[in-house]
């Protein structure tokens, strides 16, 4: 059987639409790989592609996407609400069919040593792959975003997996990783204070006590002049979508705010949501993998 492995970078532009083009362009010239989804939010000034294709393929058309950014992203000039630190901010990889996780962090590795080597950019391994603890969360591998790795790469504790201590004078710092599936959840709110979304968020998240694999922030989304809860859900089966989305329903009350409707970025398993539906329906005895009518056909 083909082993197929999932690729989710994520390019620090969505505003500029020619750039955008560009690297969907580039995606769909690999043989080997399917872009089978991409988004861009202009607020987050961020896009998100979704790749599929074997070990070789899969390799050959991350290296070709971050090559594209780092020629036409320049990260001096970036805005936006996301945390970020570099044009190509963060370089995933999934093991989807017939292939471990193990297999896709020798994988995340290859790459990450020939982005370095050809492209000069300076790369932090993460979550599976990481070579120290304080390195699996995302979260703090980016800590000080683009405008703060100069100084963060001299630390003692931040030399970089590959590459010197110097960042990418316009391409900044890209993290490279393998890890399992997550969701891009994000859950909209009907006020234009930011400062409730960011209270909610660090009530919900890990590391301010909430749950354990929730990753929050809170954003302004200019374009409808409404603030967000964002989150990386990095293990839907330990913690759900509608627990977080009921969390932020009940945190929101007390400052007189309600949702008003939620997203998803990119692709998600679908027993991330049946579990939702599962939920809200109140499904006695429901089992997903001889219920769910499509489990039989696809395999």
């Amino acid at each position: 059987m083909a082993k197929i492995v999932e690729c989710i970078p994520n390019f620090s532009e969505a505003r500029n639409q020619e750039v955008v083009d560009g690297l969907v362009a580039t995606a769909k010239s690999v043989p080997g790989i399917t872009l089978i989804d991409h988004s861009s939010d202009l607020s987050h000034n961020r896009s998100v592609f979704t790749l599929i294709g074997d070990e070789e393929s899969i390799q050959e058309g991350a290296f070709q996407l971050v090559k594209y950014a780092t020629e036409h992203i320049d990260m001096t000039k970036h805005t936006g609400e996301h945390p970020r630190m570099g044009a190509t901010d963060v370089l995933p990889f999934v093991p989807i069919k017939d292939i471990t996780t193990e297999e896709c962090v020798e994988i995340s590795k290859k790459v990450a040593e020939r982005i370095n080597k050809e492209l000069g950019i300076p790369i932090f391994l993460y979550e599976d792959s990481a070579t120290r603890p304080e390195r699996q969360n995302l979260a703090k591998v980016r800590k000080g975003q683009f405008e703060g790795m100069t100084e963060k790469l001299l630390e003692e504790d931040w030399e970089p997996d590959y590459g010197d201590r110097k960042i990418h004078p316009t391409a900044g710092v890209l993290a490279v990783g393998a890890r399992m599936p997550l969701v891009a959840f994000n859950v909209n709110l009907d006020t234009d204070n930011v400062d409730i979304a960011n209270k909610i968020a660090k009530i919900i998240r890990g590391s301010g006590g909430g749950y354990k694999y929730c990753k929050g922030i809170g954003v302004m989304l200019e374009d409808r002049n409404i603030a967000q809860v964002s989150m990386n859900m990095v293990n839907f089966e330990k913690c759900s979508l509608y627990r977080t989305f009921e969390t932020i329903r009940f945190e929101a009350k007390r400052y007189g705010v309600n949702i008003i409707g939620s997203e998803i970025i990119g692709l998600t398993p679908a027993k991330a949501l049946v579990d939702v539906a599962e939920y809200y329906l109140q499904i006695e005895d429901f089992d997903y993998s001889k219920q769910v009518l499509e489990n039989h056909i696809l395999g």
